[in-house]
């Protein structure tokens, strides 16, 4: 159950970032965008010492990590 949960999370963050970065796309590529965001939003929040200890804050963060995926993705292929 909660790897399912997860996934809907991770889909979700993906869509928010795709959204808030212009990007279309099938729903595959929006999980993949929230685990990756997540990820790396983890990583950069971590690192100045920001944490989420709930499902809102956890959320957020994979959006805003989405977001810096779709930005380098976009950076790489110019």
């Amino acid at each position: 159950m909660g790897l399912i949960i997860g996934l809907l999370c991770s889909a979700l963050a993906g869509y928010v970032g795709s959204t808030l970065m212009g990007m279309k796309g099938p729903w595959y590529q929006y999980v993949l965008l929230g685990l990756a965001g997540g990820l790396v939003g983890g990583l950069a929040f971590s690192l100045i010492g920001i944490g989420a200890n709930n499902i809102i804050g956890q959320a957020i963060i994979s959006a805003l990590g989405a977001c810096i995926v779709i930005y380098l993705y976009r950076m790489l292929k110019k």
